[in-house]
């Protein structure tokens, strides 16, 4: 009887632990999280600058979803000299019963890598991606092959609203207005005296001179995108789940300038694995995505753009780099239609108390994959290309002292996979610094070790 008793007190005590436990992570008014941002990437270099999140949570009976969030970014890129400034709102209580997300962003690259089209079956050659010491044959003249300049600003205004308990409508509109020319880098430093990259020796030269880029689009332009569809969500946290479903399903379109219309369907899954680690059991994450253009054609300027109806990061460009298919150059793969899957165990192995702040440290490994289901511009480089459907450059070929295509038809559906792992430091469970890295196992698109540091899960 004893023993019993003695039992029964020992779980009750536990269990009052156990809840005093879950009572205590808890967080009540305003969070703020800053962190520099010293980073680095095989496309942009070094980053300078800092970036952070504001969370007011209010008495806290939303935790760990806040009531308000107010995300910024500035900052600067040593080798691409490119240069961020961000910020953005979202709220689920600012409006009752509506979601509202919006933000501003400027960004310059006067050294942006325009890599070709449609993924494989444009040439990726590391000689001419920003070598600074490779010179036009004949010439005292520095040249990056790849390489043009870009500026944007972006406003967005994006709005949910409830339909039933976990599926909303949603419908917003997007701003954008971009500059296109060739590279505004100040060069390289020779005997003393800076020279400037040879622009006409360039990928983005030889594609407007042919006439595959219109002069509507070769410059720069606006863009007016409106989008509608639903969202069914059954996370239990929004920025690192443990379980749930969330889906979407809409239209996106611009109707200035060059108009468009395309399709997006995202469904995401998040699976808790009932094994027994102290800080929490892990989760299976799977994205499968589909992005296709179903009328018109998007001009350069846009064809990047992965358009998302909550923003996660400040930047939602792919295929490529942080936001679809890790692994890969930046921007790599420009299609008009693209499917593809993210798959990654994200494992916790602690979690910790500090300066009255919560923080968890997991990792993740995870393997990506993707097919183009449009190609882009098809038939202005099929009046370009020799009976084989490859493109050829006399510039590139001078410079690599080669004969290769730079775009070769044949290998348009090529299917683009990778496999990496990631850390993640996460505080108060939405606070999340993310380092990944990866490298790409299709020929021809190998990036090498591909590193990305930011912040949140990737999806």
């Amino acid at each position: 009887m004893r023993k019993i008793l003695f039992t029964l007190i020992s779980l009750l005590a536990a269990g009052v632990m156990l809840c005093a436990q879950e009572e205590k992570e808890m967080k009540t008014g305003w969070s703020f999280g800053v962190l520099p941002t010293a980073t680095y990437s095989v496309d942009n270099g070094f980053q300078a600058g800092a970036f952070g999140d504001v969370y007011y949570y209010g008495d806290g009976g939303t935790y760990p979803d806040p009531l308000h969030k107010i995300s910024w970014e500035g900052s600067y890129f040593t080798h691409s000299h490119r240069m961020r400034l961000y910020l953005a709102y979202d709220s689920k209580y600012l409006i009752p019963n509506m979601r509202v997300n919006a933000s501003v962003t400027y960004m310059t690259d006067p050294l942006y890598s325009l890599w070709g089209f449609n993924g494989a079956a444009a040439t990726q050659n590391y000689d001419v991606w920003g070598n600074r010491d490779m010179y036009v044959p004949a010439t005292t003249n520095n040249v990056n092959y790849y390489g043009m300049s870009r500026e944007m600003l972006r406003i967005l205004a994006n709005f949910q609203g409830r339909i039933t308990d976990n599926l909303n409508w949603a419908a917003g509109v997007n701003f954008w207005k971009w500059n296109l020319g060739a590279m505004k880098d100040k060069g390289v430093e020779v005997n003393g005296n800076k020279q400037f990259y040879d622009t006409n020796a360039t990928l983005y030269n030889f594609l407007a001179n042919s006439g595959v880029l219109t002069d509507k689009e070769k410059n720069g332009g606006l863009s007016l995108e409106f989008n509608a569809g639903l969202v069914y969500d059954t996370r239990d946290i929004e920025a690192a789940p443990n379980k749930g479903i969330w889906a979407e399903a809409y239209l996106n379109g611009n109707f200035v300038g060059s108009p468009y219309l395309k399709a997006c369907a995202y469904f995401r899954q998040y699976i808790s694995i009932p094994v027994p680690i102290p800080a929490g059991n892990p989760v299976f994450a799977y994205r499968l995505a589909w992005q296709h253009t179903i009328a018109g054609e998007t001009p350069l300027f846009m064809v990047q753009n992965n358009p998302l109806l909550v923003q996660r990061n400040m930047i939602s460009e792919g295929f490529g780099s942080s936001n679809t298919i890790r692994g890969l150059r930046e921007n790599r793969i420009l299609a008009e239609g693209m499917a593809w899957a993210n798959t990654e165990l994200r494992i916790k192995l602690v979690k910790f108390t500090l300066a009255n702040q919560y923080f968890y440290i997991a990792v993740n490994p995870f393997f990506d994959a993707g097919i183009i289901t449009r190609p882009y511009k098809a038939d202005a480089l099929a009046k370009i290309a020799d009976a084989n459907g490859k493109i050829y450059d006399p510039a590139f070929n001078l410079l690599t002292g080669t004969t290769d295509p730079i775009y070769d038809a044949s290998k348009v559906n090529t299917l683009v996979y990778s496999g990496g792992a990631g850390l993640k430091i996460a505080m108060n469970q939405n606070f999340i610094v993310s380092a990944d890295f990866a490298r790409c196992f299709t020929e021809g698109m190998d990036a090498g070790l591909w590193i990305g540091i930011g912040i949140n899960y990737q999806f």
